[in-house]
């Protein structure tokens, strides 16, 4: 039986290396294909790829069946569960005015602009649409200050069209798409993740890689119901902070 080959990884010395090593198989797992083995290497062979200890090994795994993403079976051997997946996002209400304003104050940089395939994390959002236009900025709180987040928009390419990137220098997507190109916005969606730096996120957040971020999904829908726009920003872990304020009913004495 052959086994699922996990992605490669460089280990930081500043976190924990059983963290490192669970989050990389998790990232290898979710972003599986279809028809890829499903039993993953033995503990010395995952520990000979990734250059750490079995006991990190057993520890990452630990995590990783706490997760419900692997089972383990003994003397059969590691599997992933055919159905792993993220768990589901919590939804949080809230208004446009307030994604905007959220997003207004910062220095933005385009980093540049152009058609690019539809990736396939994003893919159930644009049905039928196989490519789009990708808009990639960098944003600082002050105009020489450290990044604190870089952003990628896909957005169709019928509105990219109207998009003039003087806007984008100083408004959100969302706002540009609202107030400048005219599409009726009726709802944006935020999913938040905690993840690690990649190379090209270390590189323009000045930040070691693998470090802590904020990866936030904002997926942006029309009146119809279509998604127009799909934002992927990357927030340094030590600069923002995402809050929730929730209000309970008092209940009558």
């Amino acid at each position: 039986m052959t086994d699922f080959s996990p992605d490669s990884l460089t280990l930081n010395g500043k976190l924990p290396l059983w963290y490192q090593v669970s989050q990389s198989l998790r990232a290898s797992i979710l972003g599986r294909r279809p028809g890829d083995p499903l039993r993953l290497p033995t503990e010395d062979r995952l520990a000979a790829h990734y250059g750490v200890s079995v006991l990190t090994i057993r520890q990452a795994l630990k995590e990783l069946e706490s997760e419900g993403l692997i089972s383990r079976h003994r003397r059969r051997g590691t599997f992933i569960e055919p159905h792993a997946r993220r768990g589901a996002p919590v939804p949080l209400l809230g208004t446009v005015d307030a994604i905007v304003a959220q997003q207004s104050g910062e220095w933005t940089t385009v980093l540049g602009h152009g058609p690019a395939p539809v990736p396939a994390e994003l893919a159930e959002h644009f049905p039928g649409l196989e490519e789009g236009v990708v808009y990639r900025r960098l944003r600082r709180q002050e105009r020489d200050g450290e990044p604190v987040n870089w952003a990628e928009n896909l957005v169709r390419p019928e509105l990219a069209e109207r998009i003039d990137l003087a806007d984008l220098a100083r408004w959100p997507m969302t706002r540009v798409l609202r107030d400048a190109v005219g599409v009726r916005i009726s709802r944006v969606t935020n999913t938040v993740e905690a993840r690690l730096a990649d190379p090209e996120t270390a590189r323009l957040l000045r930040i070691p890689l693998l470090s802590p971020i904020l990866h936030v999904t904002g997926v942006t829908y029309d009146e119809n119901g279509r998604a127009v726009d799909a934002a992927r920003i990357r927030y340094r872990g030590d600069r923002f902070s995402f809050s929730v304020s929730v209000d309970v009913p008092v209940s009558a004495p």
